[in-house]
């Protein structure tokens, strides 16, 4: 009798392992489902250029199915209970699936429910996000119409996914207004819990210089009690202020709702994982990839991609019983949009800040915190290998899942 492996996402992460694991698992000893409540499968990096006319719906938006490998059973339905002591998932529908291994890759989720007057009657009327779909096509219409004012972007706490995305959204703003000739109507402020511009120090400086060389004011240290939208201003826990007149925030990302009706979860429902491994801390038949995880790695899909590769071997070895790879480093490299037909390039882990020099063989062609039009059109082209390449589980060209060791470390 064949053995079942279920994974429960069937975003970045829960694909890339489906593809992964569907040519290394024999179909004739493991059968394996995908679960998902969406038929459809969105290119998340892609919400960042909606609201500003530079991505159609159309490139964003694909059906989840076309890359679920064929022999691979696909589920549309929402997962209402994981219980990993009886093996057990309970859909919302009432059917239950039993499991022998568990991969958890459910993602993560905004929360703006989270923050008091967030979820007022001016939630997207001028208080805005773009991590959701819906949310990016609101943004795309207001911005259509915006002839100036206060533009504040804001990240509520963290973690969130793709941590730069907030900054990137300012840099793009910038250019967004300067091209329609409004700029000097519009004032910027970035609002961000961290004591800089990023978690890590060097990109930080780099990053916190490119906001003021761009007149964007930066705001620290700001951790939101509340968003006043009788008066349209941000108020902080220590009662310092900042007025909108376009608040566009990241509101709190937070574990699927699933995790949290399990009890399987921290308080903001990430499942806690074994940092190197991917094992569930709790149950060895469970496993966790992607922003389902509270590992102290960026939530991003370059993050889930490295670690895809990981958790094959380690689910190969789990299954003939041998210890696992304590292999898995934090490894994380993504393109920063800075405004201006440019971008920069970051590359770093657990251990390792990102630094300088070629990215990424050692001629290049590419620059490491350097802002250059090469990294920009690598961003853009990331969309074809994340659809063609990264999803179906390939390796990507001179990239190791492991971060190598900078030279100046």
């Amino acid at each position: 009798m064949s053995k079942h492996l279920l994974i429960l996402g069937g975003g970045t992460a829960g694909t890339m392992m489906a593809n992964h694991l569907r040519r290394r698992l024999p179909a004739s000893e493991w059968r394996m489902t995908v679960v998902d409540r969406s038929d459809k499968h969105l290119y998340q990096p892609g919400f960042l250029f909606l609201p500003f006319g530079k991505y159609e719906e159309s490139d964003i938006i694909r059906q989840t199915r076309d890359f679920i490998p064929r022999d691979v059973e696909f589920i549309q339905a929402e997962v209402d209970q994981i219980t990993p002591e009886s093996h057990t998932v309970t859909l919302k529908d009432g059917r239950e699936l039993k499991y022998d291994l568990l991969i958890v890759a459910t993602g993560c989720r905004t929360a703006p429910e989270e923050t008091e007057g967030m979820l007022g009657p001016k939630w997207r009327v001028n208080v805005h996000d773009f991590y959701t779909l819906d949310g990016a096509r609101a943004l795309r219409d207001k911005l259509a119409d915006f002839q100036g004012g206060r533009v504040v972007v804001h990240i509520n706490e963290m973690p969130i996914k793709c941590p730069v995305a907030p900054l990137e959204f300012t840099f793009l703003a910038d250019t967004f207004f300067r091209e329609r000739g409004i700029r000097d109507k519009v004032t910027l402020t970035y609002v961000t819990p961290l004591s800089g511009a990023f978690t890590k120090p060097k990109a930080a400086k780099k990053l916190g210089h490119l906001l003021g060389d761009k007149g964007i004011e930066l705001v620290t240290d700001f951790v939101a009690e509340r968003v006043d939208q009788e008066n349209d201003k941000l108020v902080c826990f220590d009662g310092r202020e900042v007025p909108y007149d376009l608040l566009v925030t990241t509101p709190t990302n937070m574990g699927d709702e699933a995790v949290r009706r399990s009890a399987l979860g921290d308080d903001l429902d990430f499942i806690p994982t074994q940092k190197h491994t991917l094992q569930s801390v709790e149950y060895p038949d469970v496993f966790v990839i992607g922003d389902a995880t509270n590992l102290p790695a960026s939530k991003a899909g370059s993050v889930a991609h490295f670690e895809s590769e990981t958790l094959a071997d380690n689910i190969m070895l789990h299954i003939q019983g041998k210890p696992l790879k304590e292999e898995f480093d934090g490894h994380s490299n993504c393109f920063i949009e800075s405004g201006n037909g440019k971008a920069l390039l970051i590359d770093f882990n657990y251990e390792y800040e990102p630094h300088e020099g070629p990215f990424p063989f050692s001629f290049g062609p590419m620059k490491l915190l350097e802002e250059s039009r090469l990294n920009h059109l690598g961003k853009l082209a990331f969309r074809h290998v994340y659809w063609n390449v990264l999803l179906k589980g390939w390796p990507l060209l001179g990239i190791s899942r492991q971060k190598k060791k900078p030279a100046d470390a």
